[in-house]
């Protein structure tokens, strides 16, 4: 059986193939780096992460890029030996005029190395590569539109990409375009003579869903498929043949963004952008989305068993089109992963793949694992605020309920000196837990909340002992999150829980398209870049009730 989602935490937009007996999804991963995940299943049931092919700065430099920009909606394809990857860098979105850059890189092997990228149509963002079995190539994008007054509220082009002289040639062709449904994340595919343009609709919230429409001709006309469901309540709403919209209790939620894959016996399978939402709301008078739902583990992917009808459309296998929380697999071998350990000793001569930095990696001056085996040391950088270059690593919070345990030593001279373990969503939302140093009270461990660039510490300044190890615990448990703190082997809780939903999709008022990382990082303002040396890090996350 397979239990969704299948890549749990914060994994959207899942474009997937399948090379051989291999498949593989790619997901995005917006300001952090290294830039897209690509998992790999030999099933479609037991996925591990295998690599991110954005990995060298002159590929993905993503200095100065705002919360929840740039890598969008990847688009991983195969073709004669070769793999592409297509995906968005998006630059400037929340404002008037959308900066979205679309590139292309190749491999041989899906492991690297990934060639340079070239840069292609920026109409708007999520660009996909189709093969057509006459050896062409096209690529399809949406088009964003600044204007006050703009002519349509959905609206996708197609055009011929010429893979030697890597460029897009000839005309552009407009695909769709509609006053009323808004589509977005298409992908191009064939079957039996006819082009299929399958579609994200409606935003990526809980009204989304997926669209389908086909034609004789790459360039169209196309048609929609209008399945009656029975339940749209307007002309406005999509015909969407996946939606959660009408099951407000469904504990998967947010469905659309999907892809295809053919499975090496005939089967057919849908892996989809999904969330699982908390009990938490926003409130009601907030900026954005009052009264919304709060997702704290993001945008996850999940998988459909789908089929054809005998005139050529795609249906869910449940004769539905609300997804499935459990669904049988597919009739392949099983084909398990080793379970990755839950905790790190930073004994290995790099960083585990499960890692990632805020928008550029780390240098050899920013952290080492060697300067004294045994413990990550991260030498003290910018502030939590800066966009541009930060000592912090952090990897994928994948449940809300979950153990997160650090151990430390750190002897901060300045209050402008900080490490320790953090929550975080983006640069204005987190929880971070540390030790600084206080003029008065010396040696300190204390909370910093961030939420919305509202800062507060709820539980001020605790005195603790020179010259010893810190360590340093977050309890979440459904969304609602307690810090403790210890020196040897007793620890102190810190207050009261604090609800944590707000680092949260949604909930953030500039941001909203990742979810909530974990991880440790370390400050020094003063610019003497003291260090932090961290001897381990554990995550333990499950699913529901106690550990």
């Amino acid at each position: 059986m397979i239990h969704n989602p299948i890549l749990r935490g914060f994994n959207p937009d899942p474009s997937i193939i399948r090379v051989g007996e291999d498949y593989y999804i790619a997901t995005s991963t917006f300001e952090w780096f290294p830039g897209v995940q690509i998992h790999h299943s030999r099933d479609l049931v037991h996925w591990h992460l295998l690599t991110r092919p954005l990995d060298r700065v002159s590929q993905l430099d993503l200095r100065g890029v705002g919360a929840s920009y740039g890598v969008w909606a990847p688009c991983l394809t195969y073709d004669k030996g070769t793999f592409y990857l297509v995906y968005t860098v998006v630059t400037a979105y929340y404002c008037n005029m959308h900066d979205t850059h679309n590139y292309i890189v190749t491999a041989q092997d899906i492991m690297g190395p990934w060639s340079e990228p070239t840069e292609v149509s920026g109409f708007g963002f999520d660009p996909s590569l189709f093969h057509d079995d006459d050896g062409r190539k096209y690529m399809v994008m949406m088009v964003t539109d600044h204007r006050v007054n703009r002519k349509f509220t959905g609206r996708l082009i197609a055009q011929e990409y010429d893979p030697v002289a890597k460029k897009m040639v000839g005309d552009f062709h407009e695909v769709y375009q509609s006053k009323d449904i808004f589509l977005e994340g298409p992908h191009l595919l064939k079957r039996n003579g006819w082009y299929y343009l399958f579609c994200a609709d409606t935003g990526t919230g809980e009204g989304h869903g997926q669209t389908m429409l086909r034609s004789r001709h790459v360039f169209g006309p196309y048609g929609m498929d209008k399945p009656d469901f029975g339940n749209r309540t307007s002309e406005r709403e999509a015909y969407s043949i996946l939606t959660s919209r009408h099951v407000p209790t469904h504990p998967i939620q947010k469905a659309g963004h999907a892809d295809l894959v053919e499975t090496s016996n005939g089967e057919w399978y849908m892996v989809h952008l999904c969330g699982r939402p908390l009990e938490q709301r926003n409130p009601q008078d907030a900026p954005r989305f009052g009264n919304c739902r709060r997702y704290m583990l993001g945008r996850e992917t999940a998988i459909q068993k789908v089929c054809w009808t005998e005139d050529g459309w795609l249906r869910l296998a449940n004769g539905t089109n609300v997804p499935d929380e459990s669904l049988e697999g597919p009739n392949l071998p099983v084909c398990p992963w080793p379970e990755e350990p839950e905790r790190d000793d930073f004994d290995l001569p790099a960083l585990r793949l499960a890692w990632q930095f805020l928008r550029v990696p780390l240098s050899e001056q920013d952290y080492s694992l060697t300067q004294r085996p045994g413990y990550l040391r991260l030498m003290g950088g910018d502030g939590l605020g800066s966009r541009f270059r930060q000592s912090l690593i952090a990897q994928r919070l994948t449940e809300v309920n979950a153990d997160i345990e650090t151990s430390l030593e750190f002897e901060p001279q300045y209050f402008k000196q900080m490490a320790g373990l953090i929550l975080m969503y983006d640069n204005d939302n987190y929880l971070y837990l540390h030790v600084t140093r206080d003029e008065d009270l010396g040696k300190v461990v204390t909370l910093l909340k961030a939420e919305n660039k509202q800062y507060s510490a709820p539980f001020g300044l605790i005195p603790i002992p020179e010259h010893v190890p810190v360590h340093l615990k977050i309890r979440i448990e459904g969304g609602v999150a307690a810090f403790y703190y210890g020196i040897g082997e007793s620890l102190t809780a810190l207050g009261t829980a604090i609800d944590a939903s707000f680092l949260s999709d949604e909930a953030c008022n500039e941001g909203w398209f990742t979810g909530t990382m974990v991880g440790v990082c370390c400050q020094d303002l003063t610019g003497f870049h003291l260090p932090a040396d961290f001897d381990f890090f554990s995550m333990h996350a499950w699913e529901s009730g106690r550990p």
